[in-house]
């Protein structure tokens, strides 16, 4: 059951190659897509299930725009200084604003939202710099791409982190669970 007062807390599960990238230089996924296995669950069914909101990026939104389907039932925040506006069909599922991390929760708090899925590495990188982010999901894809968009990038100050599992899948992707401490 999801907490109903109290701050909105960012929680993120997203897949990176062994050398940190999130996405080739020019945002494609397809590294990652053709390494999809229906027959292995990584668990993100049972953690989608736990977040009541979705906080994205303009990549990431754009990313997913080329998917045959919009894969979302959760009410999703677009962060974004250049957008202006959502397609008709996403009318009432996606919103857009112009909000730093620290607004963009507490506007989320206001509509009762607790625990939100932060996505899109811009995103992400902005929220750990806020402070914003209480648990990390990623899984490592056993590939290297050799240049790319990282998931992580420069921060203030060192974050320290606490495990809290490891899986590694008959695939070969291993993914962590990192608690901020």
């Amino acid at each position: 059951m999801l907490p109903t007062t109290g701050p909105t807390t960012g929680h993120v599960f997203i897949a990176t190659s062994l050398d940190g990238f999130i996405a080739r230089p020019d945002g494609s996924l397809d590294w990652l897509l053709s390494r999809d296995d229906p027959t292995e669950d990584h668990g993100y069914d049972a953690f989608i299930a736990g977040m009541d909101c979705i906080v994205m990026g303009r990549g990431s939104f754009e990313t997913i725009l080329q998917f045959a389907h919009w894969p979302y039932t959760l009410p999703v925040l677009v962060l974004s200084r250049s957008l202006r506006s959502i397609p008709d069909h996403l009318q009432g599922k996606v919103t857009l604003a112009n909000l730093s991390p620290n607004r963009a929760m507490d506007h989320l708090a206001a509509q009762g939202h607790r625990r939100a899925y932060i996505d899109g590495g811009q995103i992400i990188q902005s929220f750990l710099r806020d402070g914003l982010i209480d648990t990390l999901t990623i899984s490592t894809v056993p590939v290297l791409l050799g240049q790319g968009r990282p998931l992580f990038g420069t921060l203030p100050a060192d974050i320290a982190l606490t495990h809290e599992a490891t899986t590694a899948f008959p695939s070969g992707l291993v993914q962590s669970t990192w608690r901020i401490a």
